[in-house]
C-alpha cells in the first residue's frame, strides 16, 4: 500500500511539473502592460516586437550585481549579435521610483545599446511571473516565449545566442 501511495505522489510530482514548465513556454503574445521609456515616454509590453527576429527581454535593476554583469557582458558582443542575427534586447528595469533616477545614468555610463524600458511598479514582472532577477527570456520570431532562465553566469550568452541562432535556422529550442 505505502508502495503504491509513493508512486502515485511522484506522478503527481511529475504531471504537475510538467505542466507548470508547460505554461511557462505557452505565451501566445505578450501581455499587455503599461511601461516607460527612460525618457518618461509610454510604452506598452505588447509593443516588444523585432520583425520577425527573435527577442530577448532581460529583467534587470541598477542594484543587482548580477543584472549589471548580464547585461554588461552581452554589451560587449550585442553589435556582432544584431548584425549577425537581427536579435533585438529590451531590458526592463524594475527599480522603484527612489531608485529609478539612476537607470538612465547607468544605461548611459555602461554604453548598453538596447531599448530600456521602466517597470516602476513591477507590473510587467508580475504579468510575465518573473522572480529573482535577472530574469531573462527568448522570444521566437512569433513572439511566443521559448525559453527563460534566472541569474548569471559567464558563458549564459553563449548559450543564449546559440538558441538565437537556433531560432534564425528554424529550429525548435527544447
Amino acid at each position: 500500500m505505502m508502495k503504491k501511495l509513493n508512486i502515485l505522489l511522484l506522478l503527481l510530482l511529475f504531471s504537475g511539473t510538467l505542466l507548470a514548465q508547460e505554461s511557462v513556454f505557452n505565451y501566445k503574445k505578450l501581455p499587455s502592460v503599461k511601461l516607460k521609456t527612460v525618457k518618461g515616454l509610454p510604452f506598452t509590453s505588447d509593443s516588444i516586437v523585432n520583425n520577425g527576429k527573435p527577442v530577448i527581454i532581460s529583467f534587470w535593476a541598477t542594484w543587482c550585481k548580477p543584472c549589471v554583469r548580464e547585461l554588461t557582458t552581452i554589451a560587449d558582443v550585442y553589435d556582432d549579435w544584431v548584425k549577425e542575427t537581427g536579435v533585438k534586447l529590451y531590458a526592463i528595469s524594475v527599480d522603484d521610483s527612489r531608485s529609478m533616477t539612476l537607470v538612465a545614468p547607468m544605461v548611459n555610463g555602461k554604453g548598453w545599446d538596447y531599448t530600456v524600458l521602466l517597470d516602476p511598479n513591477s507590473d510587467f514582472k508580475r504579468a510575465m511571473n518573473v522572480g529573482p532577477i535577472p530574469h531573462t527570456f527568448l522570444l521566437n520570431s512569433k513572439g511566443q516565449v521559448v525559453f527563460q532562465h534566472t541569474s548569471f553566469a559567464e558563458g549564459d550568452e553563449l548559450n543564449l545566442i546559440e538558441m538565437v541562432r537556433k531560432l534564425n535556422r528554424g529550429e525548435e529550442i527544447k
